[in-house]
């Protein structure tokens, strides 16, 4: 069975609140054209038909909408894509629909749909109140946070699978314990922390997450989701879930965690396609959905140099008792939880060094 996923950005850029941090628009502000606009119907159609053509019954594929905010592309255009997809789908290939939102347009005809179409929702939140507010604010400069907190309730109402998608930003990575609060006042049983990037420019961003702050906040966090743990409670936290697979179960479960790039296709509106969400640049572009069939995009010449490119590593990275493992992590990540600007500091070996054992003892295979 072949696994195939897309992620597909019907809205491209667009987005109905501005996020002071937002890392696609410090992409978009980095090529010639900011956005693409929403997705064209024919498209769409082409996009689909690309999709399956060497898939069978045997394969699965997931196709996950982000954006900007893909919501913006309009409810219409996400029916007109499940009938689309159900009446092409004639080899039974399994399909499934992962929708990233910021939660400001879901209403109670979304969850019906989401529902009905088996959609796995990543709902984002920055779980502190007052930061999120600060950070994550509408066009009107107003805070959005009682507004997704009721859209999160409004799924639970539908029983919409969800999990929640927190940046973990410099500020918020102070909060380890307020946040773990949160995780369990609200009954969160998924989440993912998505380390604060810095800009591709290299400028300082105030947001961008350090290496030292990262260990600080999994340091702490681990500490109280252990506890937990072994007095029989549990909650998903995705770093935990893709270490305890890594080091316990010597399976991959995360991209980049193992510093190799996996393929990936993320198409844009106007069908460009891209070898990773991090990257949507000129100079990545591999081609066109309505042009190029997966086949020959994954025998691109940029493909192939973005998945093989060569690595330099520090000295810090080559004294690592730990390199065979994370041969220096996720490229894009690399200040945010690796190395620090001076390349003396790395915040994933200092976990490792101080957790690994642990995880070896509780989650390793007998």
């Amino acid at each position: 069975m072949r696994k195939l996923a897309v992620m597909i950005k019907p809205a491209s850029s667009l987005c109905n609140i501005r996020c002071k941090y937002c890392f696609y628009a410090d992409v978009t502000d980095s090529r010639e054209v900011k956005s693409y606009g929403k997705m064209k119907p024919t498209i769409m159609k082409i996009m689909i038909d690309q999709l399956l053509l060497d898939l069978t019954s045997q394969d699965q594929l997931t196709i996950t909408f982000q954006g900007g905010e893909p919501t913006l592309a309009g409810f219409a255009y996400f029916q007109s894509f499940v009938d689309y997809m159900k009446e092409k789908n004639t080899k039974k290939v399994s399909i499934q629909y992962t929708l990233q939102t910021n939660g400001i347009l879901i209403n109670e005809k979304w969850c019906q749909f989401l529902k009905e179409h088996h959609f796995l929702v990543g709902l984002s939140i920055d779980c502190y109140q007052s930061i999120h507010d600060r950070n994550r604010v509408d066009h009107k400069r107003k805070g959005t946070y009682l507004r997704v907190i009721k859209t999160k309730k409004l799924l639970e109402k539908y029983d919409v699978q969800y999990n929640v998608l927190c940046v973990l930003t410099n500020e918020l990575a102070r909060y380890p314990h307020k946040i773990y609060r949160f995780i369990k006042q609200e009954k969160i049983e998924y989440i993912q922390f998505i380390p604060c990037l810095g800009n591709l420019n290299g400028e300082k961003s105030v947001y961008e997450l350090t290496p030292q702050r990262f260990y600080h906040f999994y340091h702490l966090l681990w500490k109280l989701w252990k506890r937990d743990y072994l007095e029989g409670k549990y909650q998903s936290i995705k770093f935990f879930d893709d270490l305890i697979a890594l080091i316990g179960e010597q399976r991959v479960s995360a991209c980049g965690l193992i510093g190799q790039c996996q393929p990936q296709y993320v198409i844009e509106s106007n069908g460009n396609v891209y070898p990773c969400d991090f990257y949507v640049l000129n100079q990545h572009l591999m081609g066109n959905i309505t042009e190029n069939s997966l086949k020959d995009l994954y025998k691109s010449y940029i493909m192939k140099h973005f998945l093989t490119e060569p690595k330099k590593f520090s000295k810090k990275c080559e004294e690592c008792p730990f390199i065979s493992m994370c041969m220096g992590g996720c490229k894009r990540m690399k200040h945010s939880m690796y190395l620090d600007k001076e390349e003396a500091y790395c915040g994933f070996q200092s976990f490792l060094g101080t957790h690994g054992q642990e995880i070896v003892q509780f989650f390793g295979r007998n």
